[in-house]
């Protein structure tokens, strides 16, 4: 038994996760429904993510501060909105044009007696207000990253400054020292959970498989086809970008296809951002930037969502004869750009997206009912592109400040 344990964790975490991932759609197809059984295993590996995400945004956010200057800081943050604002607008326009192209829809005449209602969208003074707590300890258990991550720079600039200090300089480098200590002992109880990854993964996929069934796959088809040719559009625009700033997209993709997976899997881009916070660690980027990038990309950055949108809402237009002019279109992209920011990276957030921008531009809302039978299956795809978007952008604002992060090394 102890040289089989030895055995798997010899084999790499991408081996194992593609061999779950393989075994996962076929004991779905197999057992169907039944599949069920295996809900727990899958719901341990989200518990066990979750479980970590605080303790990984906090500290890794607080020892990056401190190994980086304030200007740095802010100018990094700048990039990083800029970055998230034009991608996901672009991601929006590559929805479109390739579901113009395709035409998901047409011929479709799926029934359904399901409804939907839009929720009203939080707006974008709710949301930058609720980056500030007014309780830290709710901000923590509500999982609101946004928080957590104005928490977390609050207090590194502030342990920072105490470094800086004449007068509390030895204090501040205790309680670095102790913030330092629990990032790592974080990251090596993240390196346990990782072989559990495997495991979750495949019990996911299997139920997943098992409960849509391969009759929903072929009834809409079409519409889950236009939407991963759109996502591979994306994820070619990302090469060209990383070979525009001199980033290899192999040594990339390396690291980046854990998070991937798993995103795909998970269908949550919270739930995944401790194996990406891992993957960027992995890519030797920095974590002054990748420590609120990140967390903020999963809150913030969803180019998948909004391929998914631009997408859906092509698809109901055709299903239901209405057409979309440059008008409709161009409120496709402001709307479902805004919609992104403040929508939770977790499963179903897609729908309450797409309802949202429905409803600005007058698209039906039964239409928005028969894409929840394909919920899973474009929300999959989507998470996975929504992770790589956010590693991608951190990537390359990483190279841009190379510059910068090797005055802060030689300084420090």
């Amino acid at each position: 038994m102890k040289q089989l344990w030895k055995g798997y964790l010899n084999v790499s975490l991408i081996a194992k996760i593609s061999v779950a991932l393989i075994l996962g759609i076929i004991v779905g197809i197999i057992v169907g429904e039944q599949a069920s059984v295996l809900a727990p295993l899958g719901d341990l590996l989200m518990r066990l993510l979750q479980f970590i995400i605080v303790p990984l945004i906090l500290f890794t956010l607080i020892v990056g501060v401190n190994q980086t200057r304030p200007g740095n800081l802010s100018r990094m943050g700048g990039k990083v909105f800029l970055y998230y604002l034009i991608s996901s607008a672009l991601a929006i326009t590559v929805g479109l044009v390739v579901a113009s192209l395709l035409e998901p829809g047409s011929g479709v005449s799926a029934q359904t007696d399901q409804t939907i209602e839009a929720n009203e969208h939080p707006g974008v003074a709710s949301v930058l207000l609720n980056i500030v707590p007014t309780n830290i300890v709710q901000a923590f258990s509500e999982m609101n990253l946004l928080g957590i991550i104005f928490t977390a720079l609050t207090f590194g600039i502030a342990i920072s400054a105490l470094r800086n200090s004449q007068e509390h300089e030895e204090l501040g480098e205790s309680v670095f020292k102790v913030v330092n200590g629990l990032n790592e002992a974080t990251f090596k109880i993240m390196n346990v959970i990782l072989q559990y990854v495997p495991i979750g993964i495949f019990a996911i996929i299997a139920e997943t498989v098992g409960n849509q069934g391969i009759d929903t796959i072929k009834s809409l088809g079409n519409m889950v086809l236009v939407l991963y040719v759109a996502l591979l559009v994306q994820i070619a625009i990302y090469v060209v970008i990383m070979l525009i700033f001199k980033v290899s997209p192999g040594q990339f993709f390396a690291q980046a296809r854990n998070p991937m997976i798993t995103a795909f899997v998970t269908q949550s881009s919270s739930g995944t951002l401790p194996l990406t916070l891992n993957a960027a660690n992995r890519l030797g980027l920095s974590k002054s930037l990748y420590g609120f990038s990140l967390p903020l990309g999963a809150t913030i950055n969803m180019d998948g969502a909004a391929i998914r949108i631009a997408v859906s809402a092509v698809f109901a237009a055709n299903y239901t004869g209405a057409s979309l002019g440059i008008t409709e279109m161009l409120t496709i992209v402001i709307v479902g750009t805004l919609a992104s920011i403040g929508t939770a990276g977790v499963p179903g957030a897609g729908i309450v997206m797409i309802a949202t921008v429905f409803t600005q531009v007058g698209l039906p809302m039964e239409a928005v009912a028969i894409l929840t039978s394909i919920d899973a299956l474009v929300g999959m795809g989507a998470t996975s592109l929504n992770v790589t978007g956010d590693l991608v952008g951190t990537t390359v604002i990483n190279k841009t400040e190379q510059k910068h992060l090797d005055e802060d090394q030689a300084t420090a």
